[in-house]
């Protein structure tokens, strides 16, 4: 096994928005924080793509307001290149009907670089040590503290602490792979307890569909959410709203598919499934136009949406080993705004413990 790659005392597993808070929240404290990240990005969900001269944010659309402090954030992070999307959100219900929104949302925050901005801008604010496409298999409890392997047989720490932010299912899968030197010491036992109970938590699977047109879509909202839950789309969006991320005089939509046609479609091949949702989309907004995309993209976020949180008491009997949790399936409700300051508020427990 290589050397070690990482001396810091605490270690984030995953660089998406819970993970790059708690970088955040540790920035100004005497702490050494190591991010170790599977992808080549950071942002997780708020993640943004460049393709034939578009760009666009293919998993969370935005940072909504949620609070004055994300407002406050935001704009301290810098106004050059930061877009507040201005056209409302409508909705529609299973038969089609579109009807203008009721959201109250003050903000609708993005960046003509892109949503992935926003991690970006965030770690720039913090002496965080990243290391991408390093995707952590195993976590061993020794005597001077946590130590991380990786699938490319490297190693990691000792770290005086962990945080595991990625989706329940990805994070009860690490916590499976847990190794404690005194296997019956009371952390083994704490270790496979919260196991299961992570395990548990349900997350809601999605499938963004990218679809381009050569023509302009005029409409008087920026996007359309379904409401009841009961049509094959979720979400669609238009991405000419947002400065900077479609060329003049053309159009581009994203559309997220609902949680039981892209489990039911989810590994079909792109083609089939953009002709279909493409067929879709056309029905919705009344255009036999939109059945025929210049070209298509897509992405699949198996693990998208938690649908219920997790009990405080796994959560605090984990903190007992060091060993902290983040990210909005804790909160019980994928939002980009609460994956962050889940993440702050994780790095304040972990201050108080230490």
């Amino acid at each position: 096994m290589a050397a070690a790659t990482g001396d810091g005392e605490v270690c984030i597993v995953g660089a998406g928005l819970a993970g790059v808070g708690v970088a955040y929240r540790l920035r100004e404290e005497p702490v050494d924080v190591t991010i170790l990240e599977k992808s080549r990005g950071v942002g997780g969900r708020a993640a943004t793509r460049r393709k034939h001269g578009c760009r666009y944010d293919h998993g969370a659309n935005y940072i909504k307001d949620g609070g004055d402090r994300t407002d406050e954030l935001v704009r301290e992070l810098g106004d050059e290149g930061l877009v507040d999307i201005d056209q409302p959100v409508w909705t529609f219900d299973a038969d089609g009907e579109i009807s203008p929104g009721d959201r109250r949302e003050a903000h609708k925050w993005t960046w003509t670089e892109g949503i992935t901005q926003f991690a970006k801008r965030v770690l720039n604010e913090t002496d965080a040590t990243v290391h991408k496409t390093t995707r952590v298999d195993g976590l061993t409890r020794t005597a001077d503290g946590w130590r991380l392997s990786d699938t490319e047989g490297d190693s990691h720490g000792p770290f005086e602490a962990v945080v595991l932010t990625p989706p329940a299912p990805q994070t009860a899968d690490l916590l499976a792979s847990t190794a404690v030197e005194d296997a019956e010491s009371d952390v083994a036992a704490t270790i496979e307890g919260a196991t299961e109970a992570v395990r548990e938590v349900p997350f809601r699977t999605i499938r963004t569909v990218v679809l381009q047109y050569p023509f302009e879509i005029d409409r008087p909202f920026y996007a359309l959410v379904n409401t009841d839950r009961d049509h094959p789309i979720g979400w669609l969006a238009r991405e000419s709203c947002k400065a900077g991320h479609v060329p003049d005089g053309e159009s581009l939509l994203v559309v997220q598919m609902a949680p039981d046609w892209s489990t039911a479609h989810y590994d079909d091949p792109l083609d089939s499934a953009a002709d279909e949702a493409a067929g879709m989309v056309a029905d919705l907004l009344d255009d036999d136009r939109l059945a025929e995309p210049g070209w298509v993209d897509d992405q699949g976020w198996r693990y998208a949406l938690p649908d219920a949180g997790l009990d405080d008491g796994i959560v605090d009997a984990l903190r007992g080993q060091s060993l902290f949790l983040a990210g909005d399936w804790l909160v019980g409700e994928g939002r980009a705004h609460q994956a962050f300051w889940n993440g702050v508020d994780t790095a304040e427990a972990l201050l108080v413990d230490r």
